[in-house]
């Protein structure tokens, strides 16, 4: 961290810790990067954070991104969790995810169609908290050496031609670039000038924890009905759906006791009795999405670049994705050993994946509203979800498992997150990806490919070891976020794979 005479000059300011901006600090700082996070609450501790409100799942690609950086053995939650709903089924019809309320069960999906996830592969799921997510980035993030400042709100920011002056109240910071993490309604976003393009909510959505004298008369599980949909998961924790355009949401009245059950008593068409509201949230399925991730030194990701409704529990691995797909770049780029338009190819990536879900999302409202026509809809995708094909295409589609970038390349693997091949002495390939390096995965021993990576010093790593399944690959070329860049099933073209290198690293000899 380099200073002036009066202000430390960060390499990265980041507005936010939530899991994504503290995700992105351990990435940056991995790469030697100093880090400063500013977070507007003083308290990181929120009911909201915990169980049952602060339930997240996880899904394969976040997995195995806290694998390969060494923090899924932090987590803790999910060793004791299996199913956060009390009426959960175990076994084959134990219910693994959902599409609009529509849930997919554990015997109905085919793995084996997932022809790239090997044996000893991580898990496609894993549920968690905000919370515990946030402890264990923010040890590690801590650990290596980001500074973390809490009651810090930004208030305003310059940026210049080489940096940005970051203003919280009367205190000012400065850094080369600044990211914005702080949410749906971003000041780093808002500040920084950018289009936030989108469609309006169908419905406010209620999250509440609450004592009720009879909830008997409230169905277990997710019930959709005539007037919208509620999930009471557990007794007295329930999720409402009303289709009011929003408009209570958007109203900021103040939620009372007697308003929520007015909606519960409307949407489940019973009398039940609401004696105490613990507590009580709203949200909506607005869905909108920054038009560019970038403005000079500004960036976004996470809630900041894009929201939507939280259908499936999509939003925090989008983000994480965000994170993990922007950390070794932004670093790069600061160290100067970035290719042209390495920066640039953060936004080229992200958005059409962000693009995705937020359709995705689209497509359950569309089919959970209260009219004829969606309750049609919704009839044959529950009975397409009751298949085997159709089961296994929604977990694949919740859970990452097919997601791929457009990389320009014609290999089935390239822009594929790596699968963990384990070499013949035990050890995986995740295991060798705590540094957030690049690797040159070699299974013939060849030694042009060793003399090729030797040209890109410490930013790829050369391993030459048989594997146990090579997937009829020859080699690999993986990006320092796990993504592969490169592969060759037979001799590889030697020219083919330096073109991918420079692409993604700066060629020092």
């Amino acid at each position: 961290m380099k200073t002036t005479q009066d202000h430390p000059i960060h390499d990265v300011i980041i507005s936010g810790a939530g899991p994504v901006g503290l995700f992105l600090a351990c990435e940056l700082a991995l790469a030697k990067c100093s880090v400063l996070i500013l977070e507007k609450a003083a308290d990181p501790h929120s009911p909201l954070k915990q169980l049952p409100f602060g339930i997240r799942g996880l899904s394969s690609l976040t997995i195995e991104a806290l694998y390969r950086r060494r923090m899924l053995n932090e987590l803790e939650l999910y060793k004791r969790l299996k199913n956060p709903h009390q009426n959960a089924k175990q076994g084959p019809r134990r219910q693994v995810g959902h599409f609009a309320g529509i849930p997919f069960h554990e015997g109905d999906i085919d793995a084996s169609q997932w022809e790239y996830r090997l044996p000893g592969s991580t898990d496609t799921s894993l549920i968690s908290e905000m919370q515990e997510l946030e402890t264990v980035f923010a040890r590690r993030a801590e650990s290596l050496g980001v500074t973390i400042k809490r009651g810090l709100a930004i208030t305003g920011f310059q940026q210049t031609g080489d940096g940005v002056t970051v203003h919280s109240g009367e205190q000012s910071f400065h850094s080369k670039w600044l990211v914005g993490c702080d949410g749906s309604r971003s000041v780093v976003r808002k500040m920084g000038g950018f289009e936030f393009a989108g469609t309006e909510p169908e419905f406010t959505g209620y999250t509440v924890l609450a004592d009720i004298s009879d909830p008997e008369k409230l169905s277990p599980g997710r019930n959709v009905t005539p007037t919208g949909m509620y999930v009471q998961s557990q007794p007295g924790y329930i999720l409402i759906q009303d289709f009011d355009g929003g408009a209570f949401h958007n109203s900021e009245k103040p939620l009372t006791l007697e308003h929520v059950q007015e909606v519960l008593r409307r949407i489940s068409n019973t009398d039940v009795t609401i004696t105490a509201l613990h507590t009580a949230t709203t949200w909506t399925d607005r869905a909108r999405q920054a038009t560019s991730y970038r403005n000079g030194r500004i960036l976004l990701a996470g809630d900041a670049a894009h929201i939507h409704a939280p259908l499936g529990g999509q939003g925090l691995n989008l983000g994480l994705g965000d994170a993990m797909n922007l950390g070794w770049k932004l670093a790069a780029t600061i160290q100067e050993k970035a290719p042209e338009g390495l920066l640039d190819s953060y936004y080229a990536e992200r958005y059409p994946i962000g693009a995705q879900v937020l359709d995705w999302s689209r497509a359950q409202v569309a089919i959970m509203q209260p009219n004829p026509a969606a309750r049609a809809l919704y009839a044959v995708l529950r009975d397409l979800i009751n298949t085997r094909d159709g089961a296994t295409y929604m977990a694949a589609r919740v859970w990452g498992i097919n997601m791929q970038y457009n990389l320009d390349s014609n290999h089935r693997l390239a822009g594929r997150s790596v699968p963990n091949f384990e070499f013949e002495d035990g050890v995986k390939i995740g295991e060798l990806m705590h540094n957030s390096q690049g690797v040159l995965l070699d299974f013939d021993g060849n030694v042009s490919l060793k003399k090729l990576a030797s040209a890109y010093g410490d930013q790829i790593r050369y391993v030459s070891c048989n594997a146990k399944d090579r997937l009829g690959v020859s080699a690999l070329l993986i990006r320092p976020d796990g993504i592969i860049a490169w592969a060759a099933d037979n001799d590889p073209d030697y020219n083919e794979l330096q073109l991918a290198a420079d692409r993604w690293f700066e060629r020092i000899s």
